[in-house]
């Protein structure tokens, strides 16, 4: 427990010198009672009602300790309801979600798993779903009509390559229309754990991108965007999230671990869900067989990165819990409130209580 005005505090000072007061006031009825001989008054300082007009008192002490309790505006770490308004899923489409080591195959378990976490997600909050292969494409703006993003996920084809870090700054520009992540999306190419990236890489930036939908990103020049932007504290952000899933490992785009630091610097959380095994599988692609390995570290990193968290899944069943799991994170979050009001209903339930009693037990208020 903390409080925003810790000075008001000082207030509760004036209560030993009310209960004093009280205390005198008591004393001065009993010797009027002694002095003035009456039934009435013999009769309140004696058997039950003797501890019976105490309580009222009590409790309306009670009460007005709780109400400069109030004006020291306390807080508390509470679980609410998240005030996120928008999240985007950003889904791998490479060619080895075709892999069948999940039944039917893994494209097909993953729109699935996807479309139970849409349906599942309160009204008020607006979806925005990003594709990504060699090319990260904006499918469906955030927006509110799930049957859009159904429909859009049903659509889902899969292209060469893999580009997480352009599926993640497609994501942070539909959350940011006027960013500016251009020096990323562009950038030379360059060397991160053994792996060539960038856009000039093998497989490129060159997917259709009438297969999804939507615009590759980097695929024609932009309009110089002008943004006054100031980073702030990774998490902080509370009107948005990503959750971005993959089956295997970066091969083109921007370096994720560098687009996961602009998201951070943007106070965006980034929840990882690997889907499939570290120790990888083989599968074939256009006539071409390759091994398709989950790069565990790097998603790891940018859920550290950004203060999110990152899960795994080797099963149709387990992608479902995991989208089970986002679900609760995202829609339940612990954090310090203000919690004035409920210290102010408390003290007004005290005070009815009070003021009950003493009509009951004496005919009057107080």
């Amino acid at each position: 427990m903390s409080f925003i005005w810790l000075t008001a505090l000082w207030s509760l000072a004036a209560l030993p010198l009310m209960v004093l007061g009280y205390v005198m006031l008591l004393r001065r009825q009993k010797r009027a009672a002694v002095r003035y001989p009456n039934l009435a008054l013999v009769r309140g300082a004696m058997g039950a009602a003797r501890w019976r007009r105490h309580v009222p008192p009590v409790l309306f002490f009670l009460a007005l300790a709780v109400i400069l309790l109030a004006a020291a505006r306390p807080q508390a770490f509470v679980t609410l309801p998240s005030q996120r308004s928008t999240l985007v899923l950003a889904m791998d489409v490479s060619g080895s979600m075709q892999a069948q080591d999940v039944a039917p195959n893994r494209i097909t378990a993953a729109q699935a798993a996807a479309k139970a976490f849409v349906e599942q997600q309160p009204p008020d909050v607006r979806l925005g779903l990003v594709a990504y292969a060699g090319a990260a494409m904006l499918v469906q703006p955030p927006t509110f009509e799930r049957a859009e993003i159904l429909a859009a996920i049903s659509r889902f084809t899969t292209q060469r390559g893999t580009n997480i870090g352009g599926g993640l700054l497609t994501s942070l520009e539909a959350l940011f229309p006027d960013a500016d992540f251009s020096d990323l999306q562009r950038g030379r190419d360059f060397r991160d754990r053994g792996g060539n990236f960038g856009n000039g890489g093998p497989n490129g930036l060159r997917g259709p991108a009438g297969a999804l939908g939507g615009a590759p990103l980097g695929s024609a020049p932009k309009e110089e965007k002008k943004e006054n932007f100031t980073p702030v504290a990774p998490g902080s952000y509370k009107n948005a999230a990503i959750i971005l899933m993959t089956d295997g490992q970066a091969t083109t785009g921007p370096n994720p671990v560098e687009a996961a630091r602009r998201a951070a610097q943007r106070g965006v959380r980034v929840y990882t869900v690997g889907f499939g095994s570290p120790n990888g599988t083989l599968t074939t692609f256009d006539g071409f067989s390759m091994r398709v390995q989950l790069d565990e570290e790097v998603l790891k990193e940018i859920a550290d990165i950004t203060r999110g968290a990152y899960f795994r899944a080797e099963t149709a069943a387990e992608l479902t819990k995991v989208y089970q799991s986002l679900n609760a994170q995202t829609v339940l979050e612990t954090t310090r409130t203000e919690v004035t009001a409920l210290f102010a209903a408390g003290a007004a339930a005290l005070l009815l209580v009070a003021g009950v009693l003493s009509f009951l037990w004496f005919g009057r208020m107080f």
